[in-house]
């Protein structure tokens, strides 16, 4: 059993990190702090979470360059509009904040929306995705 564990343990996490940072839902940080436990050492686990996360995240967002090519930001609804206009107050710095549940989701998808630098917005996303995950493991070293 042990063998199976340490052979898909790292695939699992990374999977579960993509899908928990795309609009379905879904929850690694569990997944990561038992990883952090059983391995007991941290750094290989939250890259692979961070990762993982990110790029489900950078999916998200190319599904916003979908959407603003399908639908342009002229035909939104004027919830959506006071969205965006806050999103564009705050800029790309806002999606440090993508980490967050419930918001991250939408950050994203309207950071693409609106048309942000995929660059620069995957910086800002994958710096709050890993202090995200920092947290987490340092919780389980304590």
């Amino acid at each position: 059993m042990e063998q199976v564990w340490a052979e898909y343990s790292l695939p699992g996490l990374f999977l579960s990190a993509f899908i928990s940072s795309t609009l379905l839902p879904g929850g690694s940080e569990a997944l990561l702090a038992w990883e952090v436990s059983q391995r007991g050492e941290w750094l290989l686990p939250v890259l692979v979470a961070t990762a993982g996360n990110l790029l489900g995240s950078l999916l998200t967002f190319v599904m916003g360059v979908w959407l603003r090519r399908r639908y342009p930001l002229r035909i939104l609804s004027e919830r959506h509009r006071r969205a965006e206009q806050r999103l564009k107050r705050f800029g790309p710095s806002a999606l440090l904040l993508a980490w967050l549940p419930i918001i991250g989701d939408p950050l994203c998808l309207v950071a693409g929306w609106i048309g942000f630098s995929w660059r620069l917005s995957a910086l800002l996303i994958g710096l709050g995705k890993l202090a995200r995950y920092l947290a987490v493991a340092g919780l389980i070293q304590l």
